[in-house]
C-alpha cells in the first residue's frame, strides 16, 4: 500500500505544482538565463556527485547569473566575482538570511545555530555573543599557549613516526588536532572518541556537514518531505542524538564544577546568561548547544580541511614545498621550531593559503543565503524567498580573473592586492558580507601555524613509491569539502634540535 500512497501523492503534487508554476509566473517577470528543467524535480537531477562543478558546468552556457527551479524552490547561482559583490555587498541585506533546511531543523536545534539561523535579532545577539566572547582578538590571542602545547604534541609524534619510517595520515592526525584546540577553547579540555559516541569527532562531524549539504528532496519538494525518501532524516536524527548526547554532558559537568576555582571558558560564559534578567543576551539550553556545535563545526573542520589541502598541493608540487621551506629557514632557521611569533611576512606561505582557497574552496557554494523580498539585479527578477548559492569554486576558475585556473600557482599573487578577507570578490573562502565567517582570525592562526610547522620541521615523501603526479585530488561534496581518500606521507624529521 506504500506505493500506492507514494503514487497518489506524486499526482497530487504534480497538480500543485502546476499551479504553483502558474502563480509564479504571474508575478515574475523576467528571470535570469537559466536551465528549464523537468516537472516537479525542476533541475534538481542536474546536480549531479559535485554540485559545484555541475553548477560552474551550466554557467559556462547561462552566464555568471543564473536562474534553474529546484523542486518547488527558485533558485539562483552566482559565479563571477561581479555578481558576488552585488549579492554580498550591493544588495546584502536582501540576501542574508538563511533558507529553512531540515538538516538545520534536526541537527541545528530547530534553525538556532548562527550558521543556519534566519536573519533578524536572535542572530545579531548570537553572533554579537559569539565574537566577543570567543572571537575577539583578546580571546584569540589568551588561547595561544593551548594552540602551541597541541601543535607541540602533533610535532612530537611525527617525529617519532619519522624515526620509524612510517607513514603518517596527515588528514586523521590534523583533524584530531583541530578538534582538540577547539575542545580545549570552547570546552574546557579535550574529550576522546569514546566520550563521543564511539564514533570520534571527524567522522560524526564530516557525516553532519555532508547530510546537510546533500540536495534534500524534503528541503525543494515540501509535499513528499513526510516519506524520507532519500532517509536523510533518520540520518540526521541520528546524528543529532550523538551531538546532543555530547553537549548535554558538557553541559552538566559545567554546572556542576562552576565552584572550582578555574579558569572559564567559553560554556561558563554561555552558561552564565541563562536566567539572568540582567543579562544581555536571552538564551535556553538549547541555544547554548547550538552555539557549541557552530563552534565545534566552525573551528575544527575549515581549518584542518584547508592545511590538508595545502599539503596535498605541496606534495604533489615539491618544487612549491621547497621555496616554502626555503622562506621558513631563512625567517626561523633549522635549530628551532615555527611558533606562532613568526608568522609576521611569511610572503609565500600566504600565496600557498590563498592559492589554497581558490582552487580548494573548502566550502565551495558557501553556505545558503536567502532573499527576504522581491529585487532587480542586473535587470532580472529575483523572487522573496530564493535560495542563492555563491559558486566560489566556480569564481576561482574564472578565465576572466585567472589564468591556467587548474594549476597550483601560488605566485600568481605576486604583486597582487587580492586578499581573502572579503573585500575583493575574485577570493571569497570566508564569505562577504553580513553573514561572512566571524572566525575568520581563528581559523587563519591555526592554518599558517599548523602548516608552517608541518613544511618547516619536517621532509615529506609519498608511501609506496607514489609519484607527486599520481596523488589522488579528489574530493567529497560537503558543506566543508575534504579529500575522499586520507593524505598518508612519510616524514623526515629535518631540524638540527
Amino acid at each position: 500500500m506504500a506505493w500506492v500512497t507514494i503514487a497518489l501523492s506524486l499526482i497530487g503534487l504534480a497538480l500543485i505544482f502546476q499551479a504553483w508554476v502558474g502563480k509564479s509566473n504571474s508575478k515574475v517577470k523576467k528571470l535570469p538565463p537559466g536551465p528549464k528543467g523537468l516537472p516537479i524535480i525542476g533541475c534538481l537531477h542536474l546536480l549531479g556527485k559535485y554540485p559545484q562543478r555541475a553548477l560552474h558546468d551550466l554557467a559556462k552556457k547561462h552566464g555568471p547569473l543564473m536562474h534553474m527551479r529546484l523542486g518547488f524552490v527558485p533558485t539562483i547561482v552566482v559565479s563571477s566575482p561581479k555578481m558576488a559583490e552585488l549579492f554580498l555587498k550591493t544588495h546584502d541585506l536582501v540576501f542574508a538570511s538563511r533558507p529553512p533546511l531540515e538538516a538545520a531543523k534536526y541537527i541545528g536545534y530547530d534553525q538556532t545555530t548562527m550558521a543556519f539561523s534566519p536573519y533578524g535579532s536572535y542572530w545579531r545577539n548570537m553572533r554579537k555573543l559569539c565574537t566577543l566572547e570567543l572571537l575577539s582578538n583578546l580571546k584569540v590571542n589568551s588561547f595561544k599557549s593551548f594552540r602551541k602545547e597541541e601543535i607541540d604534541l602533533l610535532t612530537d609524534y611525527i617525529k617519532q613516526a619519522s624515526y620509524e619510517r612510517v607513514a603518517v595520515n596527515l588528514s586523521a592526525k590534523v583533524s584530531s588536532l583541530g578538534a582538540d584546540i577547539t575542545c580545549r577553547m570552547v570546552f574546557g579540555k579535550k574529550y576522546t572518541d569514546k566520550e563521543f559516541g564511539g564514533r570520534g569527532f571527524t567522522a560524526v562531524i564530516h557525516d553532519g556537514m555532508q547530510v546537510t549539504a546533500l540536495p534534500n528532496l524534503a528541503d525543494y519538494i515540501p509535499p513528499i518531505a513526510p516519506f524520507d525518501l532519500q532517509g536523510l532524516r533518520k540520518r540526521m536524527r541520528a546524528i543529532s542524538k550523538v551531538f546532543d548526547g555530547f553537549f548535554e554532558k558538557i553541559i552538566d559537568e559545567h554546572i556542576q564544577n562552576k565552584n572550582e576555582n578555574r579558569t572559564k571558558d567559553f560554556v561558563d560564559i554561555l552558561l552564565g546568561f541563562v536566567g539572568s534578567e540582567e543579562a544581555e543576551y536571552s538564551i535556553v539550553r538549547d541555544n547554548i548547544k547550538a552555539v557549541m556545535l557552530d563552534m565545534l563545526a566552525a573551528s575544527m573542520d575549515t581549518s584542518t580541511t584547508v592545511v590538508e589541502w595545502a599539503l596535498s598541493e605541496l606534495m604533489k608540487n615539491p618544487q612549491i614545498m621547497k621555496k616554502l621551506q626555503k622562506e621558513l629557514d631563512e625567517k626561523v632557521t633549522l635549530n628551532r621550531m615555527v611558533e606562532e611569533s613568526d608568522m609576521e611576512g611569511l610572503k609565500y606561505l600566504d600565496m600557498v593559503i590563498k592559492e589554497t582557497f581558490r582552487l580548494h574552496p573548502v566550502a565551495p557554494l558557501l553556505l545558503p543565503h536567502m532573499s527576504i523580498e522581491d529585487i532587480i539585479i542586473e535587470g532580472f527578477d529575483i523572487p522573496k524567498n530564493s535560495r542563492v548559492f555563491i559558486n566560489i569554486w566556480a569564481i576561482g576558475r574564472d578565465p576572466t580573473v585567472w589564468s591556467d585556473a587548474e594549476t597550483f600557482i601560488p605566485e600568481r599573487f605576486v604583486g597582487s592586492n587580492i586578499d581573502f578577507r572579503g573585500q575583493d570578490f575574485e577570493l571569497l573562502p570566508f564569505g562577504s558580507g553580513r553573514r561572512s565567517c566571524p572566525g575568520m582570525q581563528m581559523g587563519m592562526i591555526n592554518v599558517r601555524l599548523i602548516l608552517a610547522r608541518l613544511v618547516h620541521s619536517f621532509d615529506w615523501k609519498l608511501p609506496d613509491g607514489m609519484l607527486p603526479s599520481e596523488l589522488d585530488m579528489t574530493e567529497v561534496f560537503s558543506l566543508v569539502t575534504p579529500r575522499a581518500t586520507p593524505l598518508l606521507s612519510i616524514p623526515t624529521y629535518r631540524l638540527t634540535i
